[in-house]
């Protein structure tokens, strides 16, 4: 039997605009410079992408069949920068058949050196906007004005859903004791003891009024005796879009952000959805008191804006930590969520 081909990859083009068939046009936004990223010095400890020796070392034997040499594929920090894009192919190909839009991916600045701001062309023809911080706080990446003025009146039409997604801030104290407790906590040989992220998503938050801030690098709990993430604390009752039905879990990743609540609370925002953390590796957050970490956050429309705003990191879209069938349901959910945008949101529910 013949394998089946794969369409022909296309690059270096310009965006075809999806026309509005009153289906979700959904569009990725890496938030990352990718020059700055993979130009970074390999010998600088923190702050970095790891390079693909080092993800070849530790992920040993995955990835050491001819399809990842140098003759088919990019080393050094950019085969790592590759490897996050390849990752959300199966997210792609999921919510465009649900869709039937394809979904559109664009690099705040591409491999060629392109800069692309969020503004019209991205928003025109988007309807849900997935913004993935995973750009290093050093490489200094903020929104700009313009930026802000351009989805401020985006998030005015009916049926907008803007999705930010700050990634982890590991080691942010100066204390090298309190850095190697959390490196420890987290288990991740390629996370080095200061990994900050999310620059850009920071400087969308604070404009937009998310009461938002991105902490720490948190591992889950896993179910004993399994290597199943813990079930999810999901608030189904405030889940007025139904984009939990059928959701248990999503998947496992041993460092992701806790959306700690500002003492901002200028606009209704809510848990749905709370992570158990992996009590069994000492963290500070863990020392405090804490047992479990936001994963999932919803803003409903207020005022002007008649668009949702979601919370929800990166890594829940990509398969570079694996899948369970209850991660695509919840792809899904996003995808179909409906395009009137109002519902009932008016009471807070929120943890520290």
């Amino acid at each position: 039997m013949s394998p089946v081909l794969q369409p022909p990859r296309t690059y270096n083009q310009n965006h075809a605009p999806r026309k509005y068939t009153g289906k979700r046009r959904v569009s990725i936004y890496w938030t990352w410079s990718y020059p700055w990223e993979t130009n970074r010095n390999p010998a600088e400890l923190d702050n970095r992408f790891s390079t693909m020796t080092e993800v070849r070392r530790v992920a040993w034997p995955a990835y050491e069949g001819t399809d990842w040499d140098e003759m088919h594929f990019l080393q050094g920090i950019a085969g790592t920068l590759e490897l996050f894009h390849r990752s959300t192919l199966s997210f792609q190909s999921v919510v465009g058949e649900v869709t039937e839009h394809p979904v559109a991916v664009f690099q705040r600045i591409d491999q060629a050196g392109y800069k692309l701001p969020i503004d019209e062309r991205i928003l025109a023809d988007t309807d849900t906007l997935m913004v993935f911080g995973l750009d290093h706080l050093v490489s200094e990446q903020e929104a700009a004005p313009e930026e802000i003025a351009a989805l401020r009146e985006w998030l005015k039409r009916e049926g907008t859903c803007l999705m930010i997604g700050p990634h982890h801030d590991v080691g942010f104290a100066e204390d090298p004791n309190q850095r190697q407790m959390e490196y420890l906590h987290h288990g991740d040989a390629l996370v080095p003891r200061q990994q900050r992220f999310g620059q850009y998503t920071r400087s969308l938050m604070k404009a937009l009024g998310v009461p938002v801030i991105n902490q720490f690098g948190l591992r889950p709990a896993v179910v004993k005796g399994t290597r199943q993430i813990a079930p999810l604390t999901i608030n189904r009752d405030l889940d007025k879009h139904n984009l939990l039905k059928g959701v248990t879990t999503f998947n496992f990743h041993p460092h992701l952000p806790h959306y700690a609540l500002t003492s901002d609370y200028a606009a209704p925002i809510h848990v749905l959805t709370r992570q158990a953390i992996d009590l069994e590796r000492p963290h500070p957050f863990t020392a405090a008191g804490n047992t479990e970490f936001n994963s999932f956050l919803w803003m409903p429309p207020n005022g002007e804006r008649a668009g949702n705003i979601l919370l929800a990191d990166s890594t829940i879209f990509t398969t570079l930590f694996g899948g369970v069938d209850s991660l695509l349901t919840f792809w899904k959910n996003l995808a179909t969520m409906p395009m009137a945008s109002r519902a009932d949101g008016n009471k807070t529910h929120a943890i520290a």
